[in-house]
C-alpha cells in the first residue's frame, strides 16, 4: 500500500514538474523581450516549481503591454494634440518651439541640450519658457507649502499619488481637501489601487459627501501587481503645479522611526509647465475614472503672465507611451555629459544601456557620482544595487551611502546646464513597468541649486570606495549574486 501512494505521488510531482516546464517555456519565451529578464525567470520558474509559476502570473507577466494600454496611449494622443492645437497652441507655435530649442542651445554652447530637448518634443513632451520653480528638499516645507496653496485654491484642486496614507498627514490633508470641496472648489484625487490596497474603503468617504471626487488607477492586483501609478503631481488652479518624490503619509515628514529623517526632493512650479502636468492628469483621470471625465476646458489653463524662466519639459512614460522617455531623457543626458554626472535614487538596477553609460562617462574622465540609501526599504534591491556599483567603482566612478535617515530623492544633474526631477527611479522599474512623470529643466541656475544640495548631501554620506568594497564579507558577496542575478525581475 504504501508503495503505491508513493508511485502515484512520485507521478504526480512528475506531471507537475513537466506542466511547470512546459507552461514556463511556452509563456516567457514567446511573452518576455529581454534576454536577461527571461533568463532570470526561468531559473525561478525550474527551481521553484509552481510558485514560481504563479509568482511568474502575478509579478512577471509584462513583456507585452496590455490591450487597454495601447488604447490609454491612443486616447492620450488624441487628447494631447487637441489640447495643443485648442486656441493658443498652433502650428506656428511647433515650429516657434523648435526655433527657440535651437537659439538655447547655441546660446550656452551646448549642442546636445537641442538635442535632448528635440527627444522629449518628438515624443510628445512640449516645451515651456515661463516658469518659477521652488525646490523642497524636506517634506514639512513641501507640505506646508501645498496646504496654503491649497487652502488658496477658487477653482479646483487635482491631485495625482501613488501612496496616500490613512495616517495623521494623509489625514489632514484630506480635511483641507474636504474644506475645499464644501466650498464649491472642484476637488479630484487619483491614487494607485495597489499603493493604497491598505486604506479603509470608506476613507475618502468625507471628500465625496462634500463633493469632491476620488478613484483609484486600476484596483489592487488588477492585471497584476506590476503597472503601478507611481507618478505624483498637484495642479492648483492651473496655475501652482508640483511634482517630485513626496508621497503622502507621516514617513515622508521624517517622523517613522523605520526611515528616520526623510530626505527627498520635490518641485513647485508657476508657469506653462502646470499645463503639462494638467494635462497629464487629465488623461490619467479620464482613463480611470468612467464618470466624471474632466474636459478640456479653458478654465483648466488658464492665460498667464509671460517672462523669462526655467526652460521646462513636463516627460511622462509607462505602459501608456510608446517610448521609454524618461529613461531615454537619461540615457541622452549621460552620454553627452562633458564635465560631471550627480545622480541620487534610492533604488540603482540600471538596465545594460544606462549602466554603460555611466561607465563609460567616468572611463572617459567625467566626475561621476552616485548617491543611494545606506537604510534602504527593499533590501533585495539595495544587494542588486551593490552589485552594480560595484562594478561602477573598477571604471572610476563615485558611489555614496546616504546615512542620515533614507533619500528618497531621484534628481540627476549634468554639468550644471540641465537636471532631471521627478517620480523615476535608476531601474528597469520604473523605466518600462510603472506609470513615472519627471520635469527636465534647461537652466543653469537651478541645475547648480540642485547640484549644491547633491555635494551638501555628501556630509551626510560614506564613500563606498573600492577598498571598503573589497573587504566585504562573503555573506555580503552571497546575497549580492543572488540579487544581481534576479536583477531583471526588480
Amino acid at each position: 500500500m504504501h508503495t503505491q501512494v508513493f508511485t502515484i505521488l512520485a507521478y504526480f510531482i512528475v506531471v507537475l514538474l513537466f506542466i511547470n516546464v512546459f507552461l514556463a517555456g511556452l509563456v516567457v519565451f514567446f511573452e518576455r523581450r529581454n534576454p536577461a529578464s527571461t533568463w532570470a525567470w526561468l531559473l525561478v520558474l525550474f527551481f521553484i516549481p509552481i510558485i514560481g509559476f504563479l509568482s511568474y502570473l502575478i509579478f512577471g507577466k509584462n513583456g507585452k503591454r496590455e490591450k487597454m494600454f495601447y488604447e490609454k496611449e491612443a486616447y492620450d494622443q488624441k487628447v494631447y494634440y487637441k489640447y495643443l492645437f485648442h486656441d493658443r497652441h498652433s502650428i506656428e507655435k511647433i515650429q516657434r518651439q523648435k526655433s527657440l530649442i535651437e537659439n538655447r542651445g547655441r546660446l550656452v554652447e551646448a549642442e546636445y541640450l537641442t538635442d535632448l530637448a528635440y527627444l522629449h518634443l518628438n515624443s510628445g513632451n512640449w516645451m515651456t519658457f515661463n516658469n518659477k520653480v521652488a525646490v523642497f528638499n524636506t517634506g514639512k516645507d513641501k507640505f506646508e507649502a501645498l496646504v496654503r496653496d491649497i487652502r488658496r485654491a477658487k477653482k479646483f484642486i487635482h491631485l495625482e499619488y501613488y501612496i496616500w496614507r490613512g495616517d495623521k498627514l494623509g489625514a489632514r490633508l484630506l480635511d483641507e481637501l474636504t474644506k475645499k470641496a464644501k466650498e464649491g472648489v472642484e476637488v479630484r484625487l487619483l491614487y494607485d489601487g495597489m499603493g493604497n490596497s491598505s486604506l479603509p474603503k470608506d476613507f475618502f468617504h468625507q471628500l465625496h459627501q462634500a463633493g469632491g471626487h476620488s478613484a483609484a488607477f486600476l484596483p489592487p492586483f488588477f492585471v497584476r501587481i506590476n503597472y503601478r501609478n507611481h507618478r505624483k503631481l498637484c495642479i492648483i488652479d492651473g496655475e501652482i503645479g508640483y511634482i517630485g518624490g513626496f508621497n503622502v503619509g507621516d514617513e515622508y515628514l521624517g517622523i517613522v522611526k523605520r526611515y528616520g529623517p526623510w530626505r527627498d526632493t520635490h518641485l513647485r512650479f508657476e508657469g506653462d509647465a502646470v499645463d503639462q502636468m494638467q494635462i497629464r492628469f487629465i488623461m490619467d483621470w479620464n482613463f480611470t475614472a468612467k464618470e466624471g471625465a474632466v474636459p478640456l476646458e479653458d478654465k483648466y489653463f488658464p492665460e498667464r503672465e509671460q517672462y523669462d524662466g526655467v526652460e521646462t519639459q513636463i516627460v511622462s512614460s509607462g505602459p501608456d507611451t510608446q517610448w521609454k522617455n524618461i529613461r531615454n531623457g537619461y540615457f541622452k543626458m549621460m552620454n553627452e555629459a562633458e564635465d560631471h554626472i550627480y545622480l541620487t535614487t534610492p533604488y540603482f538596477v540600471p538596465d545594460d544601456g544606462i549602466f554603460d553609460s555611466l561607465r563609460v562617462a567616468a572611463l572617459s574622465g567625467i566626475d561621476v557620482r552616485i548617491m543611494i540609501p545606506g537604510n534602504p526599504d527593499h533590501i533585495l534591491v539595495y544587494w542588486a544595487s551593490m552589485s552594480y556599483l560595484g562594478e561602477l567603482l573598477e571604471a572610476g566612478v563615485r558611489c555614496y551611502q546616504y546615512e542620515k535617515g533614507f533619500i528618497h530623492a531621484k534628481t540627476l544633474c549634468i554639468d550644471g546646464l540641465v537636471a532631471s526631477v521627478g517620480t523615476a527611479n535608476m531601474d528597469v522599474r520604473s523605466f518600462a513597468l510603472n506609470f513615472e512623470v519627471n520635469a527636465f529643466m534647461f537652466d543653469t541656475e537651478l541645475t547648480k541649486a540642485l547640484e549644491a544640495d547633491f555635494l551638501k548631501d555628501l556630509d551626510n554620506c560614506i564613500e563606498i570606495t573600492k577598498e571598503w568594497y573589497d573587504r566585504r564579507k562573503w555573506w555580503f558577496k552571497v546575497k549580492e549574486a543572488v540579487a544581481r542575478l534576479v536583477s531583471p525581475m526588480l
